[in-house]
Parts: structure tokens; sequence; C-alpha cells
């Protein structure tokens, strides 16, 4: 099982999304987990609601520094994945295990305003777009690539269009 760590500014929304997309998905294959640099404290609760529907734990779901990921004893990452520009341009801790990095970034849903079903459609918007970059990396055989194979496919599934076109015009609206 590779280990992967989704990173974000206030680890609330997309990063916890992945998290919860990459462990359920995978049947086993990825241990997703989330992290941002300047963590909220708080999970969204439209992130929460459909963690919710994937039947992942909810006591998994808890809004943390990337500090506990660089720390002795924490798990050691296989894949970093950054999610929102933020995060992408911030100095990073030195990771244990020198991971493969990536960004996949994709606009913040939580910024997203109006009714609760404008929000609701938001998150589920970047939760199927998370599952559609998800999904192409577990079609890959990411447990027998080298190093700089992965990072090439990461790098690659980051700048593959996923988000509905139909969705976007929420996030062109703010």
């Amino acid at each position: 099982m590779l280990n992967i760590l989704f990173v974000c500014t206030g680890n609330s929304a997309r990063s916890i999304l992945g998290e919860a997309l990459a462990t359920t998905l995978s049947g086993g294959r990825l241990r997703g987990y989330s992290a941002g640099s300047h963590p909220g404290g708080r999970v969204n609760p439209f992130a929460a609601e459909l963690c919710a529907q994937m039947h992942y734990p909810p006591e998994n779901l808890r809004s943390k520094s990337w500090d506990e990921f660089s720390a002795p004893g924490a798990p050691v990452m296989d894949l970093i994945v950054t999610v929102c520009d933020n995060a992408a341009g911030e100095a990073c801790p030195v990771w244990l295990g020198h991971p493969v990095t990536a960004h996949w970034g994709l606009p913040d849903p939580a910024s997203v305003t109006g009714t609760d079903d404008d929000k609701r459609t938001a998150f589920r918007a970047i939760r199927d777009a998370m599952k559609r970059r998800i999904e192409m990396l577990l079609a890959l055989p990411i447990e027998s690539m080298t190093a700089d194979a992965r990072r090439a496919e990461l790098r690659r599934i980051g700048e593959t269009a996923v988000l509905d076109p139909a969705a976007e015009k929420l996030f062109l609206s703010r």
C-alpha cells in the first residue's frame, strides 16, 4: 500500500476529499492522508457530508498541519499532491522518505457563494474532478513504477482537465 498526502492551505475541503477518495476508491492500494500549511481547524461541513456518502470514517476527518507528517514517527509518504495554488507555492517541510510530489490545482469550493445547493454543487464538482484524477492514478501500475515515472504520471494527471465545464461557471462567478 502506498501513502498519499493531499496538501492545501486550510485542509478543510479539497485535501480532505482527496484523502477520503484515495482511501475509499483504491481497494487497499492507497492510504490517503491530508494536511494544510495553515489548517483552519475544522473540516468544511459540505466536504464532511460528501465523505460520509463515501462511507469514509468520520473519526478520520480533521483539519491538521502538514508538520504532523514531517515529524519523527509519522507515516512515510510515497506521494504528495498539492491541490491548491497557495500550498504549491509555499516552502514545504522536508518530507521523510523523499516522496514524489506533484500539483493538481483545483478551485476552492469553499469560496463559492450562494445557496447551500450552489455550494453542494461546487463541492460535488471538486469531488468528481478529484475522483477522475485518482482513478487515472489507480489505472497505472504505480506500485512497480520508478520514482521518475511516478512523478511524470502524477504531473500529467495534474495537467489533465477534469472539471466539468458546467461546474466551472460556479467558480468563475465569484
